[in-house]
């Protein structure tokens, strides 16, 4: 049975834009959505759910995210191009609150209700995730920091998938699963490709 906790957990976040958006053909981060950058908006959504600080994770060759105001710093990936768990990573390493909200640049129907119900649910070492059917919705989450070791063994063994180190954090207790609805899915529409 899906409760929620009254106190929700003090939170720090990342927005994840580090991807090379190359089916794209163009930097999503710097596609609009309700007349703003997508970086903007992610940003502003995690700040309103409640976020105290907020990471934008870039690689060094994105110009203008040295511009980008309202972020608490910029995080580069150690491991370019080993996809989102690098980002993941150094989030985990960067923040100073005991959970980490990840938010992927290309998910521009997620909303703030979505973080605030997961840091009401969160609890101390245990972070929530959504699950589609089987699949786990790794770049709209909270994590605990005590997932970062789980992080770097994944990585140290050349592994990137979110998805098998989620079961992993699952079996151990570190996350939880928040079932996704029906009614919910389009917020977990990502952008990949260019509209027509």
């Amino acid at each position: 049975m899906w409760q929620v906790r009254r106190m929700a957990v003090s939170f720090s976040a990342v927005v994840l834009a580090a991807g090379r958006s190359t089916r794209m053909g163009a930097d999503k981060a710097l596609l609009h959505a309700g007349g703003r950058p997508l970086w903007e908006r992610q940003r502003d959504v995690l700040v309103a759910a409640g976020a105290s600080e907020v990471f934008l994770s870039v690689r060094p060759d994105q110009a203008w995210a040295h511009e980008a105001p309202g972020f608490s710093g910029l995080i580069h990936d150690a491991l370019p191009d080993c996809g989102p768990i690098v980002g993941l990573s150094a989030g985990l390493e960067r923040m100073s609150h005991r959970h980490l909200a990840v938010l992927a640049i290309d998910l521009p129907e997620l909303t703030e209700e979505w973080f605030r119900e997961l840091a009401a649910a969160a609890s101390p070492g245990q972070g929530l995730v959504g699950r589609i059917g089987r699949y786990f919705e790794p770049l709209a989450a909270i994590y605990p920091v005590e997932l970062k070791w789980l992080a770097w063994e994944t990585i140290a063994r050349g592994e990137y998938s979110l998805q098998a180190m989620l079961g992993a954090a699952v079996k151990q207790g570190l996350m939880r699963v928040r079932e996704i609805g029906s009614a919910e899915t389009r917020w977990f529409r990502n952008w990949n490709e260019p509209a027509g």
